[in-house]
């Protein structure tokens, strides 16, 4: 396996905004975070992962207020929900933040404060179109026009007239500075991405408005009491938060400047200018890296209310098991571009490779060597075909899943990795092991053993996937846990130590069952 970096390693997701419960693309980006967070540590560098909600803003106060009861209480109970959401689908996240915490309150005066001191921040007047459902601000140039000539966001969400007193933030003093940043290769991917900032930048920026005070549900502004912060101020500084600040915490040092933060395509103008542009003013380093996903569209349309097409993540984890959807999701989905979903394309993928080709292989040759071996391994010489196939799986395992994944082009690593399970059928049905056990059962052991050690490479692999299921086949194979991390695929010797420490394989228990398409999703 090609050397790797083991500097700490700092990942983030967007917090979420609890104005309603969870849907498919929240859990697409928790699990997309979570695969990196996984394989990241299966590669030996030390991990913090964090996650969360963010609770502020006007659309929490309206929404709140709609249903007759404070912002604070609807931010408790939906925030519950993402949580409970990223618990359900084994995101394992280090923080959960919220940013209704008083030290993130501490936190975002803090920051605020540093880029008063960098003379930064005026008061004024805004006048403009305000996105309340994106909680951003849009210049008349960017608006589209709706049904009966109601002015759009580029989101396709209306916008209303604002105007009020506001601190404003002189964007416009760090356009060179952003333009060098946007530019640095590897800052912003995927390159449309990178593009379309760059594009944006050069027309030329304008200072923001970083202050409302048509409401209160958000961080005073200090010493401007009346003022609450812009809500997206307030909301990337939750990525400090967590580490500590303003407070020069081991955390700190030892985790900041992030390493990546994962967002949608929506917001990465907030992420790679306004948020770089913040960090820049208060004398703090910026991330290394950002990248913009794209969205998850149901059978190819927009998830929408109006639609009736929103998917709850934790149906289809009840329905599909959550394993199959994590797998589905970063197999089916070119990882930075738009992709879609339906209940058949997640039973199809899952039947096909989880549980046809990889399970099978799996129970087959373990029930064989259960039944044939009487579970018991022993020290075996390979032939040609046998080493040939063991090179395939150590191209897969070592090399090409790794470096796809370390670039997030998790499908491509994936569609490696099962290239090699398909290789591991075949040669299962090549050899015939069954027919061996009469004609030469010598090397219908040999057989049996070499998919042994494959299918230990193979699991280790694709942990950062399925978590559980690699757990539970590894927990049959016999492989202790901390013998589990990408490390451990270079030791030569474990097969050996297997063997002389006696592990004898029992009757497998079925990993991945086959799925049916429920009645309700038939189409």
């Amino acid at each position: 396996m090609a050397e790797t970096d083991t500097s700490p390693f700092y990942i983030t997701t967007a917090i979420n905004y609890p104005n309603g419960r969870p849907h498919i693309g929240h859990a697409y980006e928790g699990i997309a975070a979570d695969v990196i967070a996984r394989f990241q540590r299966l590669r030996g560098r030390q991990v913090r992962f964090q996650t969360g909600t963010d609770e502020h803003g006007l659309k929490m106060a309206r929404k709140a207020e709609e249903q007759g009861r404070s912002p604070r209480e609807l931010a408790d109970e939906m925030s519950g929900y993402f949580r409970e959401m990223d618990e359900k689908l084994n995101i394992s996240f280090d923080r959960f933040i919220r940013t209704v915490e008083p030290e993130h309150h501490r936190a975002s005066q803090a920051i605020w404060e540093r880029m008063a001191d960098a003379g930064d921040l005026y008061l004024d007047r805004y006048e403009g179109w305000y996105s309340v459902r994106d909680e951003a601000y849009y210049d008349e140039s960017e608006l589209k026009e709706g049904e009966g000539g109601a002015k759009l966001s580029p989101q396709d969400t209306p916008v209303e007239w604002t105007v009020e007193e506001s601190w404003f933030f002189r964007l416009s003093k760090y356009q060179e500075p952003l333009l060098e940043l946007l530019k640095t290769p590897g800052f912003l991917e995927p390159a449309s991405r990178r593009n379309e900032m760059i594009a944006f930048v050069e027309q030329g920026l304008r200072d923001l408005s970083v202050s409302r005070t048509s409401f209160d549900w958000g961080v005073k502004v200090p010493g401007s009491e009346d003022h609450v912060m812009y809500v997206w101020v307030d909301a990337l500084t939750n990525y400090l938060t967590g580490l500590g600040f303003p407070d020069e915490t081991p955390e700190m040092a030892e985790f900041w400047p992030a390493s990546l933060h994962l967002i949608g395509k929506d917001i990465v103008r907030f992420h790679t200018v306004y948020w770089p542009a913040f960090l820049m003013s208060a004398k703090l380093p910026v991330p290394k890296a950002v990248f913009g996903h794209g969205f998850l569209l149901n059978r190819g349309q927009k998830e929408s209310k109006s639609l009736g097409n929103v998917t709850d993540p934790l149906g289809l984890a009840d329905k599909f098991g959550v394993d199959a959807l994590r797998y589905f999701l970063m197999r089916e989905v070119a990882f930075g571009k738009d992709g879609s979903y339906s209940a058949e394309a997640i039973v199809e993928r899952a039947n096909a490779e989880l549980a046809n080709s990889f399970g099978n292989l799996a129970q087959r040759t373990l029930s064989m060597i259960a039944k044939n071996m009487d579970g018991v391994l022993e020290a075996f010489d390979s032939e040609e075909v046998d080493v040939d196939l063991q090179g395939t799986v150590n191209d897969a395992c070592k090399v090409q899943l790794p470096r796809e994944f370390e670039a997030m082009r998790f499908s491509i690593g994936i569609e490696e990795w099962i290239r090699a399970v398909y290789a591991c059928n075949q040669y299962v049905d090549e050899q015939a092991p069954w027919a061996l056990k009469k004609t030469d059962p010598d090397r219908m052991k040999v057989v049996l053993q070499t998919i042994f050690v494959a299918l230990r490479d193979l699991a280790i692999a694709i942990q950062p996937v399925v978590p559980d299921k690699a757990a539970a086949l590894l927990d049959q194979l016999g492989i202790p846990e901390d013998e589990r991390s990408y490390a451990a695929l270079e030791d030569r010797n474990w097969f050996i130590r297997h063997v002389e420490n006696g592990f004898v394989v029992s009757k497998p228990t079925p990993i991945f069952p086959r799925l049916e398409l429920p009645e309700e999703d038939a189409g």
